[in-house]
């Protein structure tokens, strides 16, 4: 309805001389745009479609209807019969500005501004305190929460509920970062976070790190901001766009990100002002999002080294033995079968002699990588000590096991090893739970170690199933 621009108002009069009387008022004023409406019915449904902003309402002998104009629309109604029934109508609907017979067309243009000036006044009041209400909201849910990201995204919920957007997120900047920037909360699910963004496809984002002041653009494909990445926005249809910082201590750790892709919808001062104020709020908030990311990235990276071999990157022997309890109290619980593939790399003290330390701890950690991407998610492989290796097969019988161990020595024998530009080869020891003789989870490492020992004696470069079956088998 308003793209043309001006003021729209709808009409609905009885009498041959109230008709023309605003035809004659508004034939020349280009500021307004009137429609005629012929019964009350059709008023009413054009009133609830559409947005206009004014009605004028004559109500004459034996008309009455003001109860059938509902919302927030300005009012102004024309008495032309019965003035006491007419006044006692307007009373009754609390009707401030109203015309008396004679109409003037100076009168009419005084209640026509008087009236919308009214209502932009009320608007504005319901909006201050609508906004006002939503930052005392956010201010105690910051205080009262102990979840940040709960708190970015009820920000950006609230913010896509008071202002018509297309988008709504806050993104992060992490500290001295100038490249990058995560989406930590979007207003369409609090699941979409963590989203990396390229700051080079968004100027705006960047213009708004630089000045520390909000961005708005009006008309994103025009904007000389926009013009790096117009081809990529023009299919998107992004209209408007708002970047409002994210301020801590000085320092720009983020943005309120706002997008409109209706045509002619900018954001108000009132808007940008409700944003700036939100961005505060937020900003501690956002800090400690960030905080808490940083502990949760710190702490997932102590648990790593916890349970990681410092030399080869695969688990230590300590979260080995733990996950070998686990799987053999459940092996025994419902009878699965397991296995225990121990493996050495041969003439491991050659590398050592001919290419110094140094290359060989390189060898072992080429070693440990390339089994370990020839290994299920479900096998636990470790470094047992020195050039020993452990893999534990859970709900693995011996003949898997046996083919595995082949199989992971195809790969060891075929991989040449970048540093010594050579190839090795590995002796391996295979016992399993329940064909031997295993009672703890202890006899499984034993009697494989003891295979692996076999295996070597032997010449190396094979593989060695343990010989000592479990009396229950045998019988």
């Amino acid at each position: 309805m308003k793209d043309s621009g001006g003021i729209y108002i709808a009409g609905f009069e009885k009498t041959r001389e109230t008709k023309a009387f605003l035809k004659k008022f508004f034939k020349d004023k280009k500021e307004y745009h009137y429609s005629s409406f012929k019964n009350i019915k059709t008023l009413s449904k054009a009133l609830s479609d559409s947005q206009y902003e004014l009605v004028i309402f004559e109500l004459a002998k034996g008309i009455n209807g003001l109860d059938s104009i509902k919302g927030d629309i300005a009012k102004v109604v024309l008495i032309s019969h019965d003035i006491p029934k007419g006044l006692r109508e307007i009373v009754k609907h609390n009707i401030d500005t109203y015309l008396l017979p004679p109409f003037h067309e100076k009168d009419l243009e005084i209640k026509i501004k008087s009236a919308l000036s009214r209502k932009s006044w009320f608007r504005e009041l319901f909006n201050e305190r609508r906004d006002l209400e939503a930052i005392i909201e956010l201010s105690f849910l910051v205080t009262s929460t102990l979840d940040p990201k709960e708190v970015l995204y009820f920000v950006v919920k609230k913010l896509s509920e008071m202002i018509e957007v297309t988008r709504c997120s806050i993104i992060s900047i992490g500290f001295g970062e100038k490249r990058y920037a995560n989406v930590v909360s979007s207003f369409e699910s609090p699941e979409i976070r963590d989203i990396k963004l390229d700051l080079r496809k968004y100027p705006e984002i960047r213009k708004a790190l630089k000045t520390k002041k909000p961005i708005i653009i009006e008309d994103a494909i025009n904007n000389p901001i926009m013009r790096p990445v117009k081809k990529m926005i023009e299919p998107l249809g992004i209209r408007s766009i708002a970047v409002v910082p994210i301020i801590h201590r000085d320092e720009v750790i983020g943005t309120l990100f706002l997008r409109t892709s209706r045509a002619g919808r900018t954001f108000s001062e009132r808007e940008i002002y409700l944003c700036t104020a939100i961005a505060n709020v937020s900003a501690n908030a956002l800090y400690n999002a960030f905080l808490f990311e940083k502990l949760e990235n710190e702490r997932a990276r102590l648990e790593r080294l916890a349970i990681t071999d410092y030399l080869t990157g695969v688990y230590n022997i300590r979260y080995f033995y733990h996950r070998l309890g686990e799987e053999f109290s459940r092996a025994q619980r419902y009878g699965y079968p397991m296995s225990c593939i121990m493996m050495d790399i041969d003439h491991f003290k050659r590398i050592n002699d001919t290419y110094g330390h140094r290359v060989g701890d390189r060898v072992l950690r080429e070693f440990a990588q390339l089994v370990r991407r020839h290994t299920r998610k479900s096998d636990v492989f470790a470094r047992y000590g020195g050039e020993e290796f452990i893999l534990l097969l859970p709900q693995t019988p011996v003949d898997g096991a046996e083919t595995e161990a082949k199989r992971l020595r195809a790969y060891i024998k075929k991989h040449k090893f970048k540093i010594i530009q050579s190839r090795i080869t590995t002796s391996m020891g295979i016992a399993c739970w329940p064909v031997h003789d295993v009672t703890t989870s202890d006899d499984l490492i034993t009697l494989a170690d003891h295979a692996l020992f076999r295996a070597k004696s032997m010449g190396r470069d094979r593989i060695v199933i343990s010989s000592k079956k479990s009396k229950k088998i045998k019988e």
